[in-house]
């Protein structure tokens, strides 16, 4: 109990990239187990700067049950301004502890597993959503780790896609993640417009706007899946002509995401009619007389269970650093 574990992240990214199914399962029973109740996951903080307006960094403490039961808070930079030097946008780590005494147990490095958990969200949403199990039209509006990672997880999640267009302000950016739907999954890719975009049968916003961007007139389809992954991309206006499905209702109805600003248009929250959880077990679904947009905010379970799991993996590889002794007083006297 006095010794403690570092993760490095090149033993993490290792685990993960074996360990796709079983990420995808984790993700799916973590939110089942979140809407039974088998969960701690309270508000998550943002900690900004004022001469860095568009950076930010987030701390999302959590508690889950079960096999897991485990404490752990994942502490995740955004600075949007790294893309400029090469650098990837977020870095990240995530502290476990042990739920029977409070002590640290582990820190594995977490920008990978976040992405991770991002990406099988995303799949896992885009599996029950869409109606049609024939092979899918996608887009990506935004062309970073977070979209190359969910093609990863749409595929491993046993979705067929057809071909993908992308739809980046930065061309190299676009370019890139076409090379590699390519390379990588062998299938078709373009550059387009936004308006290419949004025609397209799932359709993945994974961008850092700040703001909505996309018309409100878009002319959305019935079952047409819209995954808001960054959240702030859709207008209100858009999301009230949809079904809305979300992660958490509590959690997403905050820091002007784009249900935040439905909510505070219309002065309800009844646009919603219930979580991917929920969607999961059986006890919502959408109307197929609507497009569906699918908002997650993303939950601190979410990173504690793939965590969990790396961590139990890349002990058992012998790949990750041992601290002995790294409490200080191992008794009370």
């Amino acid at each position: 109990m006095a010794d403690f574990t570092v993760g490095p992240g090149a033993t993490v990214s290792q685990v993960l990239a074996d360990s796709q199914k079983q990420i995808l399962r984790i993700v799916r029973d973590t939110y089942l187990a979140h809407e039974q109740g088998q969960s701690v996951n309270p508000d998550s903080y943002f900690l900004r700067f004022p001469d860095k307006p568009n950076a930010r960094v987030i701390a999302l403490p959590a508690y889950l049950g079960g096999e897991v039961d485990t404490i752990g808070i994942k502490w995740i930079a955004s600075f949007p301004d790294n893309v400029k030097q090469g650098l990837p946008r977020a870095s990240a780590t995530l502290l476990l502890n042990d739920y029977a005494t409070g002590y640290p147990l582990a820190c594995p490095e977490a920008a990978g597993i976040s992405a991770a958990r991002t990406a099988a969200s995303a799949a896992i949403a885009a599996g029950e959503l869409l109606a049609s199990q024939e092979a899918v039209r996608v887009s990506f509006v935004g062309a970073g780790v977070i979209a190359r990672t969910i093609l990863d997880y749409l595929r491993a999640n046993g979705i067929t896609v057809a071909d993908i267009l992308v739809h980046d302000l930065d061309d190299t950016s676009a370019g890139h993640l076409m090379t590699y739907a390519t390379e990588q999954h062998g299938v078709p890719a373009a550059s387009g417009t936004l308006d290419d975009a949004l025609t397209r049968d799932l359709v993945i916003f994974a961008t850092t706007s700040a703001e909505p961007y996309v018309p409100t007139s878009t002319p959305l389809q019935p079952q047409q899946v819209l995954l808001n992954v960054s959240l702030r991309d859709l207008p209100p206006e858009l999301l009230l002509r949809s079904n809305n499905f979300v992660d958490d209702i509590d959690h997403c109805l905050k820091a002007q995401t784009s249900p935040h600003l439905a909510e505070q248009l219309t002065g309800n929250r009844g646009f919603i009619p219930g979580t991917l959880g929920g969607i999961l077990q059986g006890t919502a679904a959408p109307d197929p007389g609507k497009p569906t947009v699918f908002s997650p905010f993303g939950l601190g379970i979410l990173d504690l269970a793939p965590g969990h799991h790396v961590l139990h993996e890349a002990r058992a590889r012998g790949a990750v650093v041992e601290i002995p002794d790294f409490i200080g007083e191992s008794s009370r006297w």
